[in-house]
């Protein structure tokens, strides 16, 4: 992603810092580190950020050239909800396992932000220092913005969870011209008492850099971030939905970022920093990669990638 906070100094390739994760492979569930292995046997080797993601005048953001109507993404159209405190029916969650349970969804970046650089250009406190509003975003070679596609799946995940009785809050639903900014993001999902917090984004890196990654929080103390009580509870939602995206989409932990665990510790996003809760990062995939591309345009794959990050964050609420 370009993501919304995210992305570190812009002099050095956005998140390819690594974190300690020397004990996440052992936390990674053996059976969803099996669905890898069979992936790879049926597939085969395969908060800066990679170049910024410029504005057509026709309001589409990209970094290359739109594609042929075949290769256009299916995009599943959805109402703007009037509010992000409550689930997209309106209630405040049904029954089921998940009920009582309330989850906040953040899609990243906004389809708008492109036309209010102004605005998300703005520095916010992210406790560590300080950093942009929010950013554009990324995007594949034909135009497929990460806007688009993090909105799309976050939509299917609240359909997922709201099945199993969980209310569930986005930070934003096409009902804002731009942004939240970052540190407005996170305390929606404070103010929530949000159970956990999931912030959805694709990563635009160099092709040939495939695969999935889910970002921690680093412990933090400096200004307002304080995130001593959130790093064990966000480590073990990381993992647990780590471990259901490989089941589920038969994706790859990334070969770049994370040390082929599929997690990442990062303590420059303001996210995760300024968050109180449970809360983790996903970058479903690399949009500059036609291969990862490909999947993140196909809304079979973005129904299944949703289901991934819907079976890991019912594993871990359900203990």
């Amino acid at each position: 992603m370009s993501y919304d906070e995210n992305q570190p100094p812009a002099a050095r390739p956005r998140r390819i810092g690594r974190g300690n994760l020397t004990i996440a492979i052992a936390a990674l569930v053996p059976t969803a580190l099996a669905g890898w292995l069979v992936w790879q046997t049926m597939s085969g080797p395969e908060e800066n950020e990679p170049p910024k993601v410029l504005p057509l005048p026709n309001g589409q953001a990209t970094t290359g050239k739109p594609g042929s109507p075949t290769s256009s993404p299916s995009r599943t159209p959805a109402p703007p909800s009037k509010s992000p405190s409550k689930s997209s029916d309106g209630n405040n969650g049904g029954t089921g396992p998940l009920a009582g349970k309330v989850v906040v969804v953040d899609p990243g970046h906004n389809p708008g932000n492109f036309q209010h650089t102004s605005e998300i250009n703005r520095l916010v406190d992210i406790g560590t220092n300080r950093k942009e509003c929010d950013t554009t975003g990324t995007a594949t070679a034909d135009g497929y913005a990460e806007a688009e596609f993090t909105r799309d799946v976050s939509q299917r995940l609240r359909r997922l969870l709201e099945k199993q009785g969980a209310t569930v809050q986005f930070t934003h639903d096409n009902n804002r011209a731009f942004g939240p900014c970052v540190d407005e993001r996170a305390r929606i999902g404070n103010k929530a008492k949000a159970d956990a917090v999931i912030s959805i984004h694709a990563d635009g890196a160099s092709v040939g850099d495939r695969g999935f990654h889910v970002i921690l929080p680093a412990l933090v103390k400096a200004g307002a971030a304080d995130t001593t009580d959130i790093v064990g509870p966000s480590r073990e939602l990381g993992t647990r939905i780590a471990g259901r995206f490989v089941r589920a989409t038969g994706s790859a932990p990334s070969n770049y970022v994370g040390g082929g665990t599929g997690l990442d510790v990062r303590k420059d996003l303001g996210g995760l920093n300024l968050s109180t809760v449970p809360k983790v990062f996903i970058e479903c995939g690399n949009m500059r990669d036609p291969k990862d591309a490909a999947l993140l345009k196909d809304s079979a794959w973005r129904q299944l990638a949703a289901q991934g990050m819907a079976d890991g964050i019912a594993g871990y609420l359900q203990g």
